[in-house]
């Protein structure tokens, strides 16, 4: 039987990425994320490279600011939380779930060869383990 040990991020990340960019207008951003039922995407600059993450979280600070005029906050980058930290497609889940808990991150944007290939979340690592045990 697997162990967490021998699966690998690649196997359970999502490919099939929401993504902003920094000059995007924030509300539209949060309406994304509303529609799509997620909770985070990667922002990407126009040459694809990851230079950021927009959360919920990150999103929250926009209540303030949109909701004292016409809705309009701002660019994503404005809000969004640079230098993500991220992990490689052969990281192990062990490795992850250990950077889980240690962090409080809900997603880890996956970079292979300098660019964004994928996204891992706590919920990937949950399925990993249900098929597991």
């Amino acid at each position: 039987m697997a162990t967490l040990d021998s699966v690998k991020v690649r196997e359970y990340m999502t490919t099939k990425l929401v993504t902003f960019t920094p000059d995007m207008e924030v509300m539209q951003a949060v309406h994304t994320l509303v529609e799509k039922g997620i909770s985070g995407a990667p922002v990407l600059d126009a040459k694809g490279n990851l230079v950021g993450m927009l959360s919920q979280r990150d999103c929250l600070d926009i209540a303030l600011v949109a909701a004292q005029d016409s809705c309009i906050a701002g660019p994503v980058a404005q809000f969004m939380s640079s230098s993500p930290v991220t992990v490689d497609p052969d990281t192990n889940l062990t490795q992850l779930a250990t950077m889980f808990t240690t962090a409080p991150f809900r997603r880890y944007p996956v970079i292979e060869n300098g660019k964004l290939v994928g996204q891992i979340s706590r919920s990937d690592v949950l399925r990993a383990i249900s098929r597991m045990c």
